[in-house]
């Protein structure tokens, strides 16, 4: 692939329409990334859905409409919904569509095993979610499948089976995934992009891919003992048998506390990217950012044992001081998000904005989680809708509001599309507002000692208030989701074309079409920095001379400094 020193050439030309074959079919990145967005916010508002059906019944004492069981059902598959086959998923819709043009590759390093692990995924969706339609219905044990809790005596329906195939059908694809990803990244990088040139968001891929390699086994074994354990006689975990139900819990949280850091990481990369571009500065501390990724993702692997405090049996100030410790290079991220947009041309479409509700979503859920790291303050709240109310604030008004932001600022460039500002204002504020009702008030819920995955509670007017009110937000966050897709659908179709470069982004995906060719470029521009896009812009203008202090993070003088947001001239 030729490297030129002169402005790209761009063909503009529509892309013929894909049928159904093709997409079926298909080992284009590109489309394989579309297919996982699309079956990614299908379980996201499927799931979604399912959580709206649970705080009606919440919203006030006694049981309403469901029985218990049925409200464990809900419990199960809204949880394995929103982290195995959405939050896990849409990571891959990205770095399907982002990470090779970031890198300035023509294609993933295995496009076949590419396709198959989208498969892969897609099935083990349905399996799981199939268990809905057997007779004893789906699996009522709660996405962690807390032994003995998911063994045949207290689970005995097959819905239970059929999600523990789902998940690891579903975990196989994400660890396949992960390879072939590392693979691309370090074996088809365009000349000149050594590693320090990487964009932030792929140095934040690297680092989950590896952390998928290393937890997701982990997972898989415990799949497949508790399969063992219902159907086979295996008692690994089962007490009563000479098993140990706590080594489930260490086998389980080995994988599920890296998890979090794996769906929080593409997107805290997805966010500094969007920061950069609308601050119209470089990132700030790129070597900084680089190392507090790396070193939350070797973190990230001391801590698992802070969700079992309650057991007793697990040595509590170390997995203190290391949960605490971790905090230090999600803060030093906060430090270098605030330095970026210090000074800054700050503009507010709407990437900024989800940005900035992530950044402030994002901090609530971590200084909660900096008290359940504590093992004097875990112990009362283990298990009460404090538990929820920080999950909820750390991955859905973290990782969810951070998709967004990702989901309009490269919506453009997978479409050809713009999304509408006016639909995504009533979206973000829905949204916000929605879920600072709902989520607020389960943390008073959780002082107050209601213990969460339950059907019913006593009647009391403090619990029934905060319930109702926690209920009601989350009516106004679900019809912010409806505005979404709605967007979505109107801009597919009416959206107004967006151009190579829109925003006046400034890493590699905007030097081509939108949507990219086939092959995703077709000349790139000499890659001499993490942001080559800018650096063509300033080669153009004959601001060469003013690339010392730009990479400073000073405002590039002259006609540069006054481009708007879609990278036109004022």
């Amino acid at each position: 692939m030729a490297v030129i020193d002169r402005p790209v050439a761009i063909d503009e030309r529509p892309a013929p329409a894909a049928t159904l074959l093709d997409w079926l079919t298909t080992t284009d990145h590109k489309k394989i990334g579309i297919l996982y967005f699309a079956t990614s916010l299908f379980f996201f508002f499927v799931s979604g859905a399912l959580a709206l059906v649970m705080r009606a019944e919440l919203a006030t004492p006694g049981l309403q409409f469901l029985t218990l069981d049925q409200y464990n059902q809900l419990v199960t598959m809204h949880g394995t919904g929103m982290i195995f086959f959405f939050a896990t998923a849409i990571v891959f819709a990205f770095a399907n569509s982002i990470v090779p043009l970031h890198i300035g590759a023509p294609d993933v390093a295995f496009p076949r095993l590419n396709a198959f692990t989208y498969w892969l995924y897609l099935f083990g969706a349905l399996i799981a979610f199939s268990g809905f339609f057997t007779a004893g219905g789906a699996a009522t044990f709660g996405w962690t499948f807390y032994a003995p809790l998911s063994d045949a005596q207290y689970t005995p329906q097959v819905g239970a089976d059929l999600w523990i195939v789902g998940v690891a059908l579903a975990g196989l694809s994400t660890t396949l995934s992960s390879i072939n990803f590392l693979a691309t990244i370090f074996g088809m990088r365009a000349p000149g992009m050594t590693m320090m040139r990487l964009s932030i968001f792929v140095w934040n891929m690297i680092v989950t891919m590896i952390l998928v390699m290393f937890s997701f086994p982990a997972l898989t074994a415990a799949l497949i003992l508790t399969f063992i354990d219902r159907n086979l006689g295996g008692h690994f975990f089962e007490p009563a048998a000479g098993g140990n139900a706590v080594l489930f819990q260490h086998i389980f949280w080995f994988f599920g506390h890296p998890e979090v850091y794996i769906v929080v990481l593409p997107f805290f990369g997805m966010v500094t990217e969007v920061i950069a571009t609308f601050s119209r500065k470089p990132v700030f501390g790129y070597t900084g950012f680089v190392l507090a990724t790396i070193l939350i993702g070797a973190y990230s692997f001391s801590v698992w044992a802070h969700h079992m405090f309650a057991t007793g049996v697990v040595n509590g100030p170390f997995f203190m001081a290391t949960s605490f410790l971790i905090a230090v290079p999600t803060g030093i991220k906060f430090f270098n998000w605030i330095g970026t947009m210090w000074r800054g041309k700050i503009i507010l479409k709407m990437p900024m904005l989800w940005a900035l509700g992530f950044l402030s979503m994002f901090l609530i859920g971590g200084i909660t989680g900096m008290y359940l790291a504590s093992p004097p303050i875990d112990y009362p709240v283990t298990d009460t809708y404090y538990v929820v109310a920080h999950f909820h604030y750390t991955l859905l008004g973290g990782s969810v509001f951070a998709a967004f932001a990702g989901l309009y600022y490269w919506f453009p460039k997978i479409t050809g599309r713009m999304l509408s500002e006016r639909l995504g204002h009533w979206h973000f504020w829905l949204s916000f507002i929605g879920f600072n009702l709902t989520f607020l008030p389960q943390f008073q819920l959780g002082f107050d000692g209601m213990v969460r995955r339950i059907a019913n509670y006593l009647p009391s007017d403090h619990w029934t208030t905060l319930n109702l009110l926690s209920s009601a937000g989350s009516g106004i966050l679900g019809a912010g989701m409806v505005f979404f897709a709605v967007n979505i659908l109107w801009s597919l179709r009416h959206g107004k074309v967006a151009g190579p470069d829109p925003w006046g982004g400034y890493t590699l995906e905007w030097a081509t079409s939108s949507p990219p060719p086939e092959h995703n470029f077709h000349s790139l521009p000499p890659i001499r920095s993490e942001r080559p896009v800018w650096d063509q812009r300033m080669r153009e203008l004959g601001l060469v001379g003013a690339v010392t202090a730009y990479q400073e993070g000073e405002e590039p003088p002259g006609e540069l400094g006054d481009r708007n947001p879609r990278g036109e001239q004022t």
